[in-house]
């Protein structure tokens, strides 16, 4: 199986030549943080028809996390184009964080059509290093199809355990390896390379519910899904909450 998997990918990379080149010459990643934003613009259209029902699920009960004034403090951790705006409770403080300054204008159309938020900023940078928000200083921290592409899932982990306050919520959705013994797996590992270097660092075969199990979070609820998402490749989904 190791042998068809290695025969498998050689082929991906071949076809994928041209993306590769540019890869080497240090033009793709430009490149990709121009066209990703534009991408994910449509994709997140898309993913919220067909996962409505989940993200209401999780988001439904985010009031209750609310500090003594009453108003809820939210940081969205990869917030992209804001698609889950929609989704959080009136009069919600946000503040949106993301490496790639590229999403800023899809942002903020975001939060123009948002008028029951209260936005707060968006802070250009990485998960792994949040020194601009302040330790304990927000309620809930979301997270949605981020971790499959973060440099280190375990700081990213301990950042958002150092900004939450006490009591504070980290909630979370993320596509995630499927089962081994499937061929959903086997292809997933085939394409895994190739996938990540066409969609932003994105990894197919990440075990992202191992780093939360051990992340140090004093309360973990997580269900492992099946999507209900056109592509079988990132239907294996997690989604939950967990308390620090």
């Amino acid at each position: 199986m190791a042998l068809a998997i290695l025969v498998l990918r050689l082929v991906v990379h071949l076809v994928a030549f041209p993306v590769h080149l540019l890869n080497f010459l240090g033009v793709w990643n430009w490149m990709c943080r121009k066209w990703f934003p534009f991408f994910l613009s449509r994709f997140s259209v898309m993913y919220n028809t067909q996962m409505a029902g989940r993200k209401q699920e999780l988001f439904e009960h985010l009031q209750e996390f609310a500090g003594s004034s009453g108003k809820l403090c939210l940081l969205e951790l990869g917030c992209g184009t804001g698609t889950n705006f929609k989704f959080y409770p009136p009069g919600c403080r946000v503040t949106c964080v993301d490496p790639n300054p590229n999403f800023e204008k899809f942002l903020f159309r975001s939060i123009a059509e948002s008028r029951h938020l209260q936005f707060e900023r968006f802070v250009v940078a990485a998960g792994e290093d949040m020194r601009e928000v302040e330790d304990g200083s927000v309620d809930v921290v979301v997270c949605t199809l981020v971790l499959c592409s973060v440099q280190n899932q375990e700081q990213i982990l301990r950042e958002v355990r150092r900004v939450l306050r006490p009591g504070g919520a980290f909630c979370f959705m993320e596509h995630v390896a499927d089962e081994r013994s499937t061929w959903n797996y086997f292809w997933q590992q085939v394409l895994d390379p190739a996938w990540s270097l066409l969609f932003d660092g994105c990894q197919l075969t990440r075990e992202t519910w191992k780093n939360l199990e051990h992340a140090g979070f004093s309360k973990l609820k997580l269900q492992h899904i099946q999507a209900p998402l056109s592509l079988t490749l990132v239907q294996p989904h997690i989604y939950g909450f967990a308390v620090k």
